[in-house]
């Protein structure tokens, strides 16, 4: 597991709290954004994109994901979740499992909120015994 340096996680929040005033939360009104470092020290952020027909919402974890995808980054090495509320917030399971693919199990997830609280999680601790390729059939 790469160390991150206290300055790349207060470059990581600041980019997150960036990603958390674009998204696009009409109907929740719950902002989130995020941002990953990649293995390669670049910084890609997201944000949550909510639609009407909520089960298309994409969360601000996979959204950033496909930022780094999209740059050419497959190997990430950290994340911060930005919201503004008081209780830290944590991936949904389904960001949870796309974690599992782009990140090594002890990878540090970390939430972080306005009043500057934070908590950090490794991949392997947000879901252990995650099925990954790994546990694919190989044909």
């Amino acid at each position: 597991m790469k160390q991150i340096k206290e300055i790349e996680w207060s470059l990581l929040i600041n980019q997150a709290k960036q990603g958390f005033t674009r998204a696009y939360a009409p109907y929740s009104n719950f902002h989130v954004g995020a941002a990953a470092q990649t293995k390669s020290g670049n910084i890609v952020c997201g944000c949550n994109v909510e639609n009407a027909s909520y089960g298309l919402t994409v969360c601000a974890e996979r959204n950033c994901i496909a930022q780094a995808i999209i740059a050419g980054e497959k190997e990430l090495t950290a994340m911060v979740i930005y919201t503004e509320q008081e209780k830290l917030t944590p991936p949904c399971g389904a960001c949870r499992q796309v974690l599992v693919e782009f990140f090594e199990p002890t990878a540090l997830i970390m939430a972080a909120n306005h009043l500057g609280d934070q908590k950090k999680w490794t991949v392997n601790e947000l879901l252990p015994d995650a099925f990954t390729p790994k546990d694919l059939i190989s044909l």
